[in-house]
């Protein structure tokens, strides 16, 4: 990989996670996407960020469920779609623009598509192994 496309990803990266701890605070800032896209970005920039994101003590299970071939929690996977639809209904309520609306519902659509069909994680046998550590 060039120097100027590693610290592209690398800048990337930093201003997707920031902006990520930034949307912990700001409704309708989507936190989860921009770690994992900094997750992402650091895996093809730097090894020392990415194993850092993994193992943060915040972030680092969130990059893991996604990273992990398990699926997710089905607890997990629910409050997503709940939050999602209520910040994106809120949107559609506040912005009140007819293609807005079609596309926040497009979107919508897709990431729910998408949520539903990953494999769900058996939540208990994860606890059993966390106990094992």
């Amino acid at each position: 990989m060039t120097g100027i496309k590693r610290y592209l990803y690398l800048a990337l990266g930093w201003f997707s996670l920031v902006t990520g701890v930034i949307g912990i605070f700001v409704p309708l800032l989507p936190t989860t996407p921009l770690v994992l896209l900094a997750a992402w970005c650091f895996s093809k920039s730097s090894q020392r960020f990415h194993d850092w994101l993994l193992n943060h003590k915040y972030f680092g299970p969130i990059v893991r469920d996604w990273q992990s071939a398990d699926g997710i929690p089905r607890k997990t996977r629910n409050r997503a779609l709940i939050f999602m639809w209520c910040g994106m209904g809120l949107s559609m309520i506040l912005v009140w623009r007819f293609w807005a609306t079609v596309g926040l519902i497009a979107i919508g659509t897709a990431v729910s598509w998408h949520l539903l069909r990953m494999p769900l994680r058996n939540e208990t046998v994860l606890h059993d192994e966390d106990n094992k550590r």
